[in-house]
């Protein structure tokens, strides 16, 4: 049983096509700094506060985009998610999705990048975009699995690393754990 330490729809999503058990207990942390320290921050506070369930894990994610080196977060409103969407038209830039699971036996973690290429977008684009409101609560200012699509040109990664928990890496984690994942 896992005990994901997250609101997202999206990441329930993942861990629900998976079929793998678990159950939202979501952390009262506030976010700030970078990725792996908030999905840290976030299973230890549900780890305390809810319990390591048996036999199982607490999960805390965070997912951050990265555009030249700097953490762009998510936009305030939408004048921000405009400049955000701006800056990354027609570029690369990278997201990062961090892990962190706290067992009985202590912590494990883990992070996977991903590079997305946005295409060039001009003021129709832009203002369709912004005028859906999907870029609220989406680091970036866009969401991959919607209609950000239409925005994305290309990935070279996980493309589950951009939705905002990478599938792969942590079905790894969860098996070097012994955890049961299949046939549950």
């Amino acid at each position: 049983m896992i005990l994901l330490a997250s609101r997202s729809p999206q990441r329930r999503a993942l861990l629900g096509a998976l079929g793998i058990p678990f159950r939202v207990v979501a952390s009262g942390v506030p976010e700030g700094g970078d990725a792996l320290a908030n999905a840290r921050a976030k299973a230890r506070e549900v780890a305390r506060r809810s319990g390591i369930p048996a036999g199982g894990v607490v999960l805390g994610a965070d997912t951050e985009v990265v555009l030249d080196g700097r953490a762009l977060g998510k936009p305030a409103d939408a004048a921000e998610a405009r400049a955000m969407l701006e800056a990354l038209a027609g570029r690369e830039h990278t997201v990062e999705t961090a892990v962190v699971l706290v067992t009985p036996g202590g912590e494990r973690e883990i992070r996977d990048a991903t590079t997305v290429r946005v295409r060039p977008l001009g003021p129709e684009a832009l203002d369709w975009y912004v005028a859906t409101g999907e870029w609220r609560d989406r680091a970036g200012g866009y969401a991959i699995q919607g209609r950000g699509a239409a925005l994305v040109e290309g990935i070279d990664g996980d493309y589950t690393t951009v939705v905002g928990l990478p599938v792969a890496a942590l079905v790894g984690l969860l098996e070097e754990l012994g955890l049961p994942l299949w046939g549950t």
